[in-house]
């Protein structure tokens, strides 16, 4: 097997989306979906659709300004659609496409790992941190 140049291995990379590869358009949407807003997002729509204010209420922490710029990104990606109803006042919904619900599980498995072995990750904390010499 020849070896390649870096040129090649981009240009490999660009045609068979190779996320190690720094030029890769993987990385952006890798990128995207590991950001803490887009899981919990994408975890609280898992239940089926919510309307904008409910998503604000159940994701603590998050600034309207995050929330909206959030699910732009999500639905500009194909993640989740928004449904306008008018009525007085206007009724947003926002619900996961297919593509989200595939990506769905994945990110709720994050999540509830997370929730499941943060107390663990405490102890290695503090025991790293007891234990290392830059402490």
């Amino acid at each position: 097997m020849a070896t390649m140049t870096a040129a090649q291995r981009r240009e490999q990379a660009r045609v068979e989306y190779d996320a190690f590869i720094r030029g890769c358009p993987t990385n952006q949407l890798l990128e995207r979906i590991s950001d803490k807003w887009v899981s919990l997002v994408v975890a609280a729509l898992a239940t089926g659709p919510m309307r904008y204010s409910d998503l604000g209420r159940r994701i603590a922490g998050v600034s309207p300004k995050m929330l909206t710029q959030t699910l732009r990104s999500l639905e500009r990606d194909g993640i989740l659609t928004r449904t306008v109803t008018p009525s007085v006042p206007v009724r947003v919904d926002y619900e996961l496409t297919p593509l989200g619900l595939s990506l769905c599980g994945l990110l709720v498995a994050v999540k509830d790992w997370a929730e499941s072995h943060i107390g663990q990750v405490h102890e290695a904390r503090e025991l790293y941190d007891t234990e290392s010499p830059d402490s």
